[in-house]
């Protein structure tokens, strides 16, 4: 597995590539929203070769869905979101307006519903889907078992956690996504993270503020 880290738009939200041996991959929260982000990401997608084959949303705040549409008409690739988080991604346009982003492109409507306890499979990637809402109501994360990393969005911060003053957000329900499925991962897991750096689980485990609340 290989993966590389954009940080886009004014909300630095983490935008993931994720991609095999085979150079055949997936977009993991387009963040995408200036025409230099597109253009980077445009460059290294056609000089790494890679095939991209869906887009994956941990949940749709507008700062992890600001590329969809850019992707999505690039690509001609399937968007893939948990269905209880549909209404914040209808949503999104609104709140980019509250923001003054007026350059935001709303986001198609998903193709693929993403259902928990599965596992979604492009070519050689295989990631388990775990349920984890509390920022959003459909939030979910993207394990891979295998390589030992997790695609979390705004569940996880490197000693923090996601915001839960947001519509949809409960903070006893995101305590409970934290404490009884991302601890559960082995802890020398990787937590790439929505915004901010990488770090481990056993590392949130010990220290992370959520176990305060």
């Amino acid at each position: 597995m290989k993966v590389q880290k954009f940080t886009f738009n004014p909300f630095q939200e983490n935008t993931f590539v994720v991609y095999d041996n085979n150079n055949k991959g997936v977009v993991i929260d387009p963040g995408m929203y200036f025409k230099e982000e597109e253009e980077l990401f445009k460059n290294f997608i056609a000089e790494e070769g890679i095939e991209l084959l869906a887009i994956l949303n941990t949940h749709a705040h507008l700062d992890h869905v600001a590329g969809n549409s850019f992707v999505k008409n690039t690509y001609n690739i399937p968007l893939y979101l948990h269905p209880k988080d549909l209404p914040t991604l209808q949503m999104s346009e609104r709140s980019a307006a509250v923001y003054g982003l007026d350059a935001f492109t709303p986001s198609p409507l998903p193709d693929m519903e993403i259902e928990e306890n599965t596992t979604l499979s492009f070519g050689e990637l295989d990631f388990e889907v775990l349920f984890t809402p509390g920022h959003a109501p459909g939030h979910v994360v993207f394990y891979n078992a295998a390589n030992k990393i997790v695609f979390n969005g705004d569940v996880l911060f490197q000693g923090s956690f996601g915001r839960t003053d947001l519509p949809g957000g409960d903070m006893a329900t995101l305590k409970k996504s934290i404490t009884e499925v991302m601890f559960n991962l082995p802890g020398d897991t990787i937590v790439c993270t929505g915004h901010g750096g990488e770090t481990k689980i056993e590392i949130e485990k010990q220290n992370n503020p959520i176990l305060n609340y």
